[in-house]
């Protein structure tokens, strides 16, 4: 048995690792493991970027790996506290973008302005306690090839985005979106898709 799985299997020892990076009552990694630890767990690709007043919640337990020529803008969130991120080739994630884990985006993708991508949601069903302490439940979210986001989009835990999807700003996607597809609203629909035997967009 490895030492992290000894540590995850015991309680008193899980909780003695966890207060060791993470101080009692936040959500972000302590400066020794922002400074020491992350540059050397998590993978970065050869020409990405990320900016200086980007906020990195990530910790050594999962995997956060930046491609190559990728950016990351000012005032983006990453979080992969409670699953894996993993960002690809030449992508961009825009200013002010929220980005918790499990999170899989693919090469070539855009995300715009203030655009959330989600893979936790907060427990709520037992009426007795604040959600803010209820167990936590994670859906994978994937993002295919050459997406492009819209400015202030919402994309919730479980979806899939398709190769080459549009979503237009404003959007709140709930459920999974195919390939060659342009998706805008709350919550999103598919309005067009396109076709390779007449190589048009058209309506859905």
């Amino acid at each position: 048995m490895s030492l992290s799985d000894k540590i995850k299997s015991n309680p008193s020892f899980k909780k003695i690792a966890h207060w060791l990076m993470i101080p009692t009552g936040q959500h972000r990694p302590r400066l020794w493991i922002r400074m020491i630890v992350n540059p050397f767990k998590h993978k970065r690709g050869k020409n990405s970027i990320i900016r200086y007043r980007t906020r990195l919640d990530v910790f050594p337990y999962n995997h956060f790996d930046l491609g190559e020529r990728s950016v990351i803008e000012d005032f983006s969130t990453i979080n992969n506290g409670v699953g894996d991120v993993f960002i690809g080739d030449r992508t961009i994630i825009g200013m002010g973008n929220v980005v918790i884990g499990p999170v899989k985006i693919g090469n070539d993708v855009m995300f715009a302005q203030n655009v959330a991508v989600s893979g936790l949601n907060h427990g709520y069903k037992d009426v007795t306690t604040p959600p803010s302490v209820q167990k936590v439940e994670t859906a994978q979210i994937t993002i295919g090839d050459n997406v492009w986001i819209g400015a202030n989009s919402v994309i919730t835990a479980g979806v899939t985005l398709g190769k080459h999807v549009i979503i237009g700003g404003g959007s709140v996607v709930t459920k999974s979106i195919p390939d060659y597809s342009v998706a805008v609203g709350n919550p999103a629909k598919v309005v067009k898709k396109y076709n390779f035997e007449t190589n048009n967009w058209e309506k859905a």
